[in-house]
């Protein structure tokens, strides 16, 4: 039987499920994150990394870009391959995503469910629909 805090009941243990959230943090489940958060699962959100820094100038969205993802990148290797995650507002764009699918193909991992909030984007649904991944707004959708 599954415990009252496992998002994933029947599926894996619970500390070890890599959660994706599509679309805004505000529109997810309120239940997902307390979940979360009473396992212990690390949230991450390259927006909580952004920093004011040195530059005056603000940086050009292609260099953000790259900024996000060796900030995501250093993290992903660095973690323990089992360890679980709720990875919030990544991936931001198309190109994002394929190079998180690599990710997790290179350290033979997988994605352990999907939340799609409605205001997720039709290109996310998109690619990972066709990854096999069933959508539902607000659920979990295992793959």
């Amino acid at each position: 039987m599954a415990g009252i805090s496992d998002p994933l009941p029947g599926f894996i243990p619970a500390a070890r499920a890599k959660v994706v959230v599509l679309g805004s943090l505000e529109n997810c489940s309120a239940a997902l994150m307390n979940r979360a958060r009473s396992l212990n699962l690390e949230h991450v959100s390259p927006l909580h990394w952004k920093g004011a820094g040195i530059s005056r100038r603000p940086g050009s969205p292609a260099a953000t870009e790259v900024s996000q993802l060796a900030y995501l990148r250093r993290w992903f290797f660095a973690r323990k391959p089992d360890a679980g995650f709720v990875l919030t507002e990544f991936p931001a764009t198309l190109l994002q995503a394929k190079v998180f699918d690599e990710w997790l193909d290179s350290r033979n991992e997988s994605l352990s469910a999907i939340v799609a909030g409605p205001d997720a984007p039709q290109w996310a649904i998109e690619h990972y629909a066709s990854l096999g991944f069933l959508l539902e707004s607000g659920e979990l959708a295992l793959a």
